[in-house]
Formats: C-alpha cells, structure tokens, sequence
C-alpha cells in the first residue's frame, strides 16, 4: 500500500509539473505578444490584451507592471500612478514598480515623493543601476529647487547662481556634432 500511493504521489506531482510546462510557453506568448504591441506603440491593443489576460489571473505582477507601463504611454497617469503604487503594497521585494511609480512623480514635479520612492526601490534591490540614476536626477532637481529658493531669500548671495547653472546644466540634451 505504500508503494501504491508513493507512485500515486509522484504521479501526480509529474502531472502538475507537465501541466506547469505546458501552460508556461503560452504565459510566455500572452507576455510576448503584449510586448509586442507595446514596441509597435499599440497601447488600446495591449492594453485590451493585459485586460483580458488579467481577468483570468489578476494577480500576475508581470503583467500588471505591462499595465501600468501602458497606461503610462498612453497618457493615464492617475490610472498608473494607482497600478504601481498597488504592485508595491502587494510586491514589496520588486523594484521596478517603485522605480516607474516614482518617474511618474518626477514627471508631475513631486521630487520629494519620488525620492522617497526611488530609495525604496534602492532598499529593495541595491543593485538597480536604472534607480540609483533616477535617484540621482531627482536629487539634482531638489538641488536645483533649494538653490531657486536661497536665491528668492537673498538675492544677494554670489555663490549660488553658478551652483544653479550647474544643476541646470546636468539636463540639457548633449551638443550633437
């Protein structure tokens, strides 16, 4: 009888196992062909697609980060502001739905909000070249924002000026040759 059921067992683990490879490849499609649509900037399409994948499994964190980037294309900051501040709550350990939730904050001149997001995403994986980056301009356009204001207060200091040439200076397109 033990045997008999330790064959069952591995049965059925083998199954769920067959199952699992069987339903990966066409996961990886859903994920393929939305991307797709997003390189060929079909944002409704890809939008429609993500919808209609995460119907069935709302939870999946690949494709609701696709959601938000969508929304994001397409001029839905509020609805991917919500879609990434939500991957966050429910996917603390990933770092990407910070980096984008605080890009979105930069965008609309909240640089202490996406600070406090982009270090977030830094805690959560130090390694994340693309956070430390936008962590760095955004502590330029702090910079840049507290030497506006020392100026307004006085007017009369001599070494702030070139302080905020400089952090103005950081983003102006490179000279092309």
């Amino acid at each position: 009888m033990k045997h008999a059921r330790s064959v069952i067992f591995k049965s059925l683990r083998w199954l769920a196992l067959l199952g699992t490879l069987v339903a990966l490849p066409s996961q990886a499609d859903e994920y393929a062909d939305t991307n797709q649509l997003v390189r060929a900037n079909k944002f409704t399409e890809a939008l429609a697609k993500v919808d209609s994948y995460l119907a069935g499994k709302p939870a999946d964190p690949q494709m609701r980060f696709l959601k938000g980037v969508i929304q994001r294309n397409l001029g839905q900051t509020a609805a991917a502001t919500a879609t990434f501040t939500k991957l966050t709550e429910d996917y603390p350990e990933l770092p990407e739905p910070y980096n984008n939730l605080a890009v979105l904050y930069a965008g609309q001149g909240q640089y202490d909000k996406a600070r406090v997001t982009l270090e977030m995403a830094v805690r959560t994986n130090p390694n994340y070249a693309t956070a430390h980056e936008n962590l760095g301009d955004v502590y330029v356009r702090l910079a840049s924002q507290a030497y506006n204001k020392a100026l307004l207060l006085d007017s009369s200091n001599k070494t702030v000026p070139p302080k905020l040439t400089m952090t103005l200076e950081v983003f102006k397109a490179p000279k092309k040759e």
